[in-house]
């Protein structure tokens, strides 16, 4: 009875060991697989590597960035024409300042340059016809009277020496013959005057204050079109930062609106600055963004700033290097592709190998 136990014991034994060997036999060859695999993952690494663009956070903005549009003239608003997210064209009036006082300028600068345009044709043209007659008429009435005060002088005289008249009497007719002659002088001059040519002086000096007067005219309509803000770009109105009735001033930052042209898109990237040797202007890129999942937008490198800088875009990350320099990169995104203005974006980079991630 007790030989029957001690064999089952040592079968049970045995059947043990020849357990245990095979488990241990299995892992030895399990740890053999895994050995083998990862020095198959380190030799395959390189190529996973080379397919990894260089990333970089970003943010969307307009080709033509955002333009800050302020009044050239201090004053008080009258009108502002347009909302946010108004299209506007290149020239369109976006607001308008109080300018009742500029227009009156202008209706004072056209009456001048009347007025002084008047003066040179007057001088160029010289008296009119009318005028011209009636100088003439005067002269010849003057030399009429001359006449007769000349033939009554020398008869008095004649009877003076017969001794019929004193020689006061014949002395008074003298006198009025001389008039007579100051008269036909005095008469002769006008008619020369009035009849003559105006002097180059008189025309330069005429035609130098009608330059003067179109030039206050110039500047007086320059002042009043400073008064309509208008739109310097096509684009969209991003933000509208005055209204009617408030003031705006030349003396310090008050822009009315802001616009942006947001057909043409770009992404403005902060590059670490571990990767500012792998960027180069010509480079494909893309970017996508958590809202469109994983849509590509696709374009290239643009420019490449000349400074390293700070982040322009934090990515809120808990281990993000708030004080890592970065060198701002642009990429011009493809025609046709929208995205709003502003967008936080992930960009990435092409590196030189030229591979595309999976």
């Amino acid at each position: 009875m007790l030989n029957k136990m001690i064999e089952r014991k040592s079968t049970l034994v045995a059947g043990g060991l020849l357990l245990l060997g095979a488990a241990g036999l299995s892992f030895l060859l399990r740890g053999r697989e895994i050995t083998l695999a990862a020095s198959a993952n380190r030799t395959a690494a390189p190529a996973s590597t080379a397919a990894v663009w260089i990333a970089a956070p970003g943010r969307v903005e307009a080709s033509s960035e955002e333009v800050r549009v302020s009044s050239e003239l201090s004053g008080r608003l009258k009108s502002v024409n347009v909302e946010e997210g108004d299209r506007v064209h290149r020239g369109q009036v976006l607001a308008e300042i109080e300018n009742a006082d500029y227009k009156a300028r202008v209706a004072n600068a056209e009456a001048s340059l009347r007025e002084r345009e008047a003066d040179l044709r007057r001088i160029i043209n010289g008296a009119r016809g009318e005028e011209r007659r009636e100088a003439e008429a005067q002269k010849v009435a003057a030399r009429a009277v001359l006449d007769n005060a000349r033939k009554e002088a020398e008869r008095r005289r004649n009877l003076e020496g017969e001794g019929v008249i004193s020689r006061d009497e014949a002395d008074r007719y003298d006198r009025a013959y001389r008039v007579a002659e100051a008269e036909y002088d005095q008469a002769s001059q006008h008619f020369a005057f009035v009849d003559a040519q105006a002097r180059e002086e008189d025309r330069s000096k005429a035609a130098a204050e009608v330059e003067s007067a179109r030039a206050q005219l110039a500047e007086a309509r320059a002042y009043y079109e400073k008064s309509f803000i208008r739109a310097p770009i096509d684009g969209v109105i991003l933000r509208k930062l005055r209204h009617t009735g408030e003031s705006v001033s030349t003396q310090f930052d008050s822009p009315v609106v802001t616009l942006a042209d947001g057909t043409s898109l770009r992404v403005r990237l902060d590059v670490d600055e571990t990767d500012v040797s792998k960027v180069s202007v010509g480079q494909a890129a893309y970017v996508t963004a958590e809202t469109y999942g994983d849509h590509r937008f696709t374009g290239k490198v643009m420019r490449v700033g000349g400074i390293l800088g700070r982040k322009n875009v934090r990515t809120e990350e808990p281990g993000e290097h708030v004080d890592t320099k970065i060198l701002e990169t642009l990429i011009q995104l493809d025609p046709g592709q929208r995205l709003p203005l502003g967008l936080r974006v992930d960009g990435y980079v092409a590196n030189p190998s030229g591979k595309q991630p999976d």
